[in-house]
């Protein structure tokens, strides 16, 4: 109970902090003209999304981090309040996290205005920055490698580890990243994922994971304070690519990384309707599978206001979380 206690108070005190300093971040690059740049092949109805500032995700990391370093100094001192444990996956949103700022600045006033970052270049920092975090948590953490569902003891994968580890790391920046396109979609779904995995920490008595889930949590709430519909800011890709990456590291420190495709359901299923749609396009050299892909985009050209698609994505992704959870509680 007090583990619970304090993890929440964490989360509230990320929501506060994030809600206060939201506004003046929001002036800020109004002021400097960091603004969303629409796709063209988009829905017409997201041209009114066009100038919107974006590259929030500073928004998000910034208390978190704050919090962290602050608590991991009280740790030194003695005082035993986060932990070192929650050290890799800060450095992983941090890590991320510049590489989505990167890619945003380059879309936005960049030489590739428009686009951003190289796929391929980009792909090849993620699995960069993936490998490493996956050697750490194997041989520097020593996380406890996979549970299975009605088994106590978690197995060894031995070297499969690093690789499964890396594409479970890129995979999740990816699908957060392809999730972030309507208004408070990507921070509803992800704090659902975050509060599963609190609360799965806490039960494993990781109180540190536990406490640094909780608080990302807060932070995405107060993000959401400014991203709900109609938004008056949009996470970029340094929001999504550290909150997937993230998302992903934590999962892999509980062990509980079979339930990630349950617990995370949206941010799947929109990763598999892109390659879908990709795939069926090659193949039929031209037709479409879904009307627009991602998968939000095709339930909008259906007809589902933008508020309806990200209330009903949420309200799957919250039940999904809650089968997830009991599926640790299996055996």
């Amino acid at each position: 109970m007090k583990e619970t206690s304090l993890a929440l108070s964490l989360s509230l005190l990320a929501f506060i902090m994030t809600v206060i300093w939201g506004s003046p971040l929001i002036s800020l690059l109004k002021y400097f003209k960091v603004g969303k740049i629409i796709r063209e092949e988009g829905p017409d109805r997201h041209i009114e999304k066009l100038g919107t500032p974006t590259m929030g995700g500073f928004m998000i990391i910034a208390p978190v981090l704050l919090l962290t370093v602050l608590l991991n100094a009280a740790t030194l001192l003695g005082f035993d309040i986060l932990g070192q444990s929650v050290l890799i996956p800060m450095l992983v949103m941090v890590g991320f996290g510049i590489l989505g700022a990167v890619d945003d600045w380059e879309g936005i006033r960049g030489s590739r205005r428009g686009l951003g970052m190289r796929a391929r270049t980009k792909f090849l920092f993620q699995v960069a920055l993936g490998l490493a975090t996956a050697l750490a948590l194997k041989y520097i953490v020593k996380v406890p490698e996979l549970y299975w569902p009605g088994y106590p003891e978690p197995l060894q994968l031995g070297v499969w580890y690093i690789p499964i580890a890396t594409v479970i790391i890129v995979g999740f920046s990816n699908a957060v990243n392809f999730t972030d396109g309507l208004d408070g979609l990507a921070g509803l779904v992800s704090a659902t994922a975050f509060v599963a995995y609190g609360a799965i920490a806490l039960t494993q008595h990781q109180a540190f994971l536990g406490r640094f889930c909780f608080t990302i949590v807060g932070a995405l709430l107060g993000f959401l304070w400014f991203n709900v519909h109609p938004a008056e800011l949009f996470m970029g890709d340094t929001g999504s690519l550290a909150i997937g990456a993230t998302l992903g590291t934590l999962a892999l420190m509980t062990g509980q990384w079979l339930i990630l495709p349950i617990i995370a359901i949206i941010p799947v299923a929109e990763t598999i309707s892109v390659v879908v749609q990709i795939l069926y396009f090659k193949i039929t050299h031209g037709k479409r599978f879904f009307r627009m892909a991602p998968l939000h985009h095709h339930f909008e050209l259906l007809g589902w206001s933008e508020t309806q698609v990200v209330q009903r994505f949420w309200l799957v992704s919250l039940i999904a979380a809650m089968l997830g959870i009991a599926f640790t509680f299996v055996g």
